[in-house]
């Protein structure tokens, strides 16, 4: 271990939401499992960091701009030295990171679809005509369009309690939000229906934890050895199509890797102009930038 961290100074840099905290107490739990220093150590020593989109919810998020809205401020702490893992939900990295930052390792994957929370517990079908669903992702807003055109899409923003509570109070009569996040925080009984990830395309690297480190840094070793090698190849997958298409975060659309039987299997949806376009092909595992190429060609 080099002595510049000790075991019991390894601090994770993280937002303060609920979710955010309970991912950070996945990425001490996995470093734990690997070898690192105990989960116990790491929880004392969250960096929690707010970052410009906890600052702006009011904004909706499609008027926001740029890249790094949930980022920025938590890379910062790395390169200032105040943190030495910063811990991110996967689909919230820009695809640039910071230079002399890398992500050295992703935890397994959790559930990757998106999934509708309803007021009446049902799914999508069992919402009546004309019904109001909340949520400010473009992407979320055009599949669930091009799924059942009679439903209303609203932005919603603010942390998943705050929008149950919404939720709740009748604002809305359903909400679309990522299972993965439902599950962390033990809510996986308000979920009325986990949708078709072939059809309902989610986030790239949706379900997934990225552990961000400075390039060469004595931590990012127990980064490495916490991630996932699966994973990690469908959230580079994922990522390098969303590069491939020239969009960020905010772009409308969805990409979903996975290996069957040993193929490398990408689908993805673009909505453009209000039309949805969709693709799926298979590859080599080990060729990853031959696949992205013929699936990006499909889609524009």
């Amino acid at each position: 271990m080099s002595p510049a961290i000790e075991a019991a100074t390894l601090r994770l840099a993280t937002r303060g939401s609920a979710l955010a905290r309970a991912q950070a107490a996945l990425a001490a739990a996995a470093i734990e499992r690997a070898g690192g220093p105990t989960a116990g150590k790491l929880a004392g020593d969250l960096v929690i960091v707010r970052t410009g989109g906890d600052r702006h919810q009011a904004t909706p998020i499609d008027e926001m701009g740029g890249q790094g809205w949930f980022t920025a401020e938590i890379e910062r702490a790395l390169l200032e030295g105040t943190a030495d893992i910063a811990v991110h939900a996967a689909k919230d990295l820009p695809t640039e990171l910071a230079p002399g930052l890398e992500v050295a390792g992703v935890l397994e994957r959790a559930d990757p679809r998106d999934a509708l929370v309803s007021a009446s517990g049902g799914g999508v079908d069992a919402l009546p005509d004309g019904a109001i669903v909340g949520s400010s992702s473009a992407r979320r807003a055009a599949l669930l369009h091009d799924l059942r055109p009679d439903l209303r899409c609203v932005p919603m923003r603010g942390n998943v309690d705050t929008r149950l509570g919404k939720l709740d109070e009748g604002q809305v009569d359903a909400l679309l939000l990522a299972a993965a996040g439902l599950d962390r925080l033990g809510l996986s009984d308000r979920i009325g229906e986990r949708l078709d990830p072939r059809a309902f395309v989610p986030a790239p690297a949706q379900g997934a934890i990225a552990l961000e480190v400075l390039t060469g840094s004595a931590a990012s070793a127990y980064a490495a050895a916490a991630g996932d090698a699966t994973t990690d190849l469908e959230v580079r997958t994922e990522r390098a199509l969303l590069r491939a298409l020239g969009g960020g975060c905010l772009l409308p659309f969805g990409a979903w890797a996975r290996l069957e039987d040993g193929v490398l299997v990408l689908s993805a949806a673009l909505a453009v102009d209000g039309v949805v376009r969709r693709a799926e092909l298979g590859g080599d595992p080990g060729h990853t930038a031959e696949l992205v190429a013929r699936v990006a060609s499909l889609l524009q």
